[in-house]
């Protein structure tokens, strides 16, 4: 089930009681109190929860099966500082604001920033884009037209295409572009050499292994030691492959 990405209620109400009886849950929610009370009370009836990509706090028991989102950030905040020779600021755009695994990679970014490369100034606010590729254009238009001091960026969604038409126009210098997902799209524009890095966090694999959790939970499946977070990978023009990200 799909719920629209801006009606929090309908998403409430999806993870509301069923007129049928209902043993798990496998979720990717933001973490808002709504969200997070209607999640505490799936628990308190009995059904397990599973969450994949991004996690919600103070959910009783639990499970989060995906990347360490904060570790992702870090790694991002490292390359940009290795691959930004020119001192500047780097411009971080965000999905959403109040999905954790967003905040995190963009926390995780500015840390080792502000840590190890005085060189680079990261901006204090994250550009919340909704995954839009016309809010990114225009997030990354408006900062490329001020002062022209952006030598990178980090993003921690999606919206790709308004970010490569914004470099493509109005980038005067090369900016270090780092961000997620081996899709289609990222593929071509590493081959272009406009994006540098791409961080995948595998989600085929993270909703299996979700899937077997709820299964193993409810006693459906065996136990067994399987592993509840996944490791990321980083894809670069060199080793990105070629077989599509979904298949046709």
């Amino acid at each position: 089930m799909t719920t629209p990405e801006e009606d929090e209620a309908a998403l409430v109400r999806a993870i509301g009681p069923r007129r049928y009886k209902r043993q798990a849950l496998i979720v990717s929610a933001p973490d808002t109190p709504a969200v997070r009370q209607a999640l505490q009370q799936a628990r308190a009836n009995g059904e397990h929860v599973a969450m994949v990509v991004t996690r919600v706090n103070h959910v009783p028991q639990a499970d989060y099966v995906g990347i360490d989102n904060h570790a992702a950030g870090r790694t991002a905040g490292y390359l940009l500082g290795r691959l930004c020779h020119r001192e500047g600021r780097i411009l971080t755009l965000s999905s959403r604001l109040d999905y954790l695994g967003h905040i995190e990679r963009s926390s995780g970014c500015r840390d080792v920033l502000s840590a190890q490369f005085p060189h680079l100034r990261c901006d204090p606010d994250v550009a919340e884009t909704h995954d839009d590729p016309d809010r990114c254009y225009l997030a990354l238009k408006k900062a490329l037209q001020g002062k022209r001091d952006v030598v990178g960026l980090y993003n921690t969604g999606a919206g790709s295409p308004g970010i490569h038409a914004a470099l493509q126009r109005f980038a005067k210098e090369k900016v270090c572009w780092i961000t997620h997902e081996i899709s289609d799209d990222h593929r071509q524009y590493l081959q272009q050499g406009v994006l540098d890095v791409v961080i995948d966090q595998d989600p085929d694999t993270q909703a299996i292994r979700a899937l077997q959790q709820v299964l193993m939970a409810v006693g459906m499946a065996p136990s067994s030691p399987a592993e509840k977070s996944g490791d990321f990978r980083l894809y670069f023009a060199e080793n990105m492959g070629k077989q599509p990200y979904l298949a046709g």
